[in-house]
């Protein structure tokens, strides 16, 4: 078997530059992807079933993995949803399967976003971990857009071990996710 790119990048050049200019103290310090956990929340699905199903197999197409359906685990009634209820889906990517939906979606998936100017630094939390947004699954080329009967977000969240938000965001950069480089700037404030 094949290792895929990014983890090979990352044995072979990432690990090394951690060792080196970031300080660790031996390999089992340096920050590693553990997983990846694509969701994507179907609130329609206890009014048409299909939707639920729609949903399910475009994950998998997407991940190449089958994916969990989610119950709601408390009923809300603002959004008629009772407690059991299907609420959506997920995937949870591990090993090489996460390392290749990594690859795909830095190089094929965030470039097809339209009016992207990179992703938020802010989004990490205080473990490290990183979540983003899709608002539709369309930008993944597996899909074809005339068989999607009802367009779906989804979250992606990345899962980093033995992290601070900045180790993660070196190591995400490392493995060449896109951020915005002017954040640090005041709004309103302009620069020539």
């Amino acid at each position: 078997m094949v290792m895929p790119r990014l983890q090979e990048k990352y044995k072979t050049e990432i690990v090394p530059a951690f060792l080196e200019q970031r300080g660790c103290p031996n390999l089992f310090a340096v920050p590693r992807l553990e997983k990846i956990v694509v969701s994507m929340g179907v609130g329609k699905a206890t009014e048409n079933k299909r939707l639920i199903e729609s949903a399910t197999a475009d994950m998998t197409t997407i991940t190449g993995q089958k994916c969990l359906v989610t119950r709601a685990t408390k009923s809300v009634s603002n959004f008629r949803l009772r407690e059991g209820n299907i609420s959506g889906c997920m995937v949870t990517l591990r090993g090489a399967r996460m390392y290749e939906f990594l690859d795909r979606l830095v190089s094929v998936v965030i470039p097809r976003i339209r009016d992207f100017r990179g992703l938020k630094t802010k989004s990490f939390d205080g473990a490290g971990n990183y979540s983003m947004g899709l608002s539709d699954q369309l930008v993944f080329p597996e899909i074809q857009a005339d068989r999607v009967e009802n367009v779906q977000g989804m979250n992606i969240t990345m899962v980093i071990r033995r992290s601070s938000r900045e180790e993660s965001l070196a190591l995400l950069r490392m493995f060449g996710v896109p951020f915005r480089s002017d954040e640090s700037r005041t709004p309103g404030e302009i620069r020539g």
